[in-house]
Order: structure tokens, then sequence, then C-alpha cells
């Protein structure tokens, strides 16, 4: 039985999706979260319908997830205020998880202002995660561009730490999960909520509601646990999202006056 948020409304009735009356492939869409890598593993082992993974930063993910491509896409922040959810999504809550700098082991990430001139494994500015980079180095009066010009941008938390650790990068932008995994230091620059979006009306769908049931149980909340920089007290929550339509473009402004 699944449990339920009490605290969001219903979705509105809409036109249905553009994708049809198909369900989507059994695909989840996300970044390499150790999360995602947590919770399809406990999936599988409980015997629910396999679900299979598309690596993916947070945009493109749900993009797939609007065209009807992917069954469940991962996300972090704010929903785009241009998504159109009148079709129905809900979000299922895996863990808050820390993000920041990880460098090679005994050493520390160096200073934001000499990002620009180290070897510097980033992620594309789709990526939820250089959101929180961008707005820190703003803060601390520095262009993000600029610090990118050298900048590898590397498709995934795993790839970026993967890349300290192999000595081709100096530092690189993930979560504390993925360097703990490899022994990496870290430095935080700040935490996140990330879980995963779903359309309202897959809800039934099998291998959704085994991923529900299976991010509700104690195993996996076990099992995130024991991983550094998650926090995993609201795991399993699900939520309707308030349905809205997307706003219309605005029609193009006369450059001429009005006829006389």
């Amino acid at each position: 039985m699944l449990r339920w948020s009490e605290v969001s409304p219903r979705p509105a009735p809409g036109p249905s999706p553009s994708r049809g009356d198909a369900s989507p492939a059994p695909l989840l869409a996300a970044n390499g979260d150790l999360a995602v890598e947590a919770l399809l593993s406990q999936h599988a082992a409980g015997g629910h319908p396999l679900m299979g993974f598309v690596l993916a930063d947070r945009s493109h993910a749900l993009e797939w997830l609007q065209q009807g491509q992917v069954l469940a896409a991962g996300w972090h922040g704010e929903l785009p205020a241009t998504l159109d959810t009148q079709g129905g999504l809900a979000r299922l809550h895996l863990v808050h998880r820390e993000v920041g700098l990880l460098a090679a082991p005994g050493k520390k990430p160096p200073p934001l202002e000499r990002l620009s001139r180290a070897r510097f494994a980033s992620r594309p500015p789709t990526a939820g995660v250089r959101h929180h980079l961008d707005q820190v180095l703003r803060e601390a009066g520095l262009d993000p561009r600029v610090v990118h010009q050298r900048a590898a941008l590397l498709a995934s938390h795993r790839d970026v730490a993967c890349a300290v650790a192999r000595g081709e990068a100096d530092v690189g932008l993930a979560s504390r999960a993925w360097a703990a995994r490899l022994g990496l230091s870290f430095r935080s620059l700040g935490h996140e909520a990330y879980g995963l979006v779903l359309p309202a009306t897959c809800l039934g769908n099998p291998a959704v509601v085994g991923l529900c049931e299976t991010a509700q149980g104690p195993a996996f909340k076990r099992s995130l646990q024991a991983i550094p920089g998650y926090e995993p007290g609201e795991t399993g929550k699900l939520q309707l999202l308030a349905a809205r339509a997307a706003p219309r473009p605005s029609p193009p402004s006369s450059s001429r006056g009005e006829a006389r």
C-alpha cells in the first residue's frame, strides 16, 4: 500500500499528454546518484518488474519524461516555471544530499578564485548541481562563465569523481556520497532534496508501484543511512504536484503604430 503526502492538491483535469495512451517504457532517467543505484538494486531484489536506467542530467531527464520516453526522471530543485503539469505529475522523495567540491585524497579542494586555473571537472549548465556552484561563485564576486572556460563538463557525478580519482582533474563538482565512495576529500557547497518525478497517470503501473514501495521500505532507508552525505528523513514521501498550464508565449509587439 502506497503512503501519500496529505499536503498536495490533486491535479486538475487537463488535456491528455502528447505521448497518447501508451505507457512510457519502464525506464528511469537520472544522473548516476548512489540513491538511484540503491533504489534500483532494492527494487530488483524485491521481485518487482524490472526498471531500466538511462543516464541523464535533470533537464534532459525531465524532457524525456514529458515526451513519454521514460517512466521516471531524477530531479532536484524547483521544477521549471514553464513546465506544463496539467497532465499530472507526482514527486517521490528519495534523500537530502550534500554536494560540493572534490579533490584527491589528502588534498583540500582549491579556493573558488583558483578554480579557473585548476584542472576542473565540472558539470554542464543543465545539471542541477551547477546551480549550487554558480550561485556560490556569484556570491563571491566571480563569473561562472570565466570559471568554466577551461573546465571539462562531464556527464555525471560518477564521471567527475572518477576523473579526480584517476588524476585527470585537480578538483571536481559532485556529491559527498561519490567523494566518500572513492576516498576523495570534500568541501561542502550546500544541501538539496533529491527524488523522482513521475506521471500521475502511471502511478498504477506495476514498475512505479514497485519503485514507491521500495522507497518506502526499511531496507532502502537503511542503505541510505550507510552512505555519507545522505539524510533519508523523508525518504519515500509521495506527493502530487499542483497542476498548472505552461505560460503562453507573448505575441510579438508591432514596431509600427496603428494606421490612422
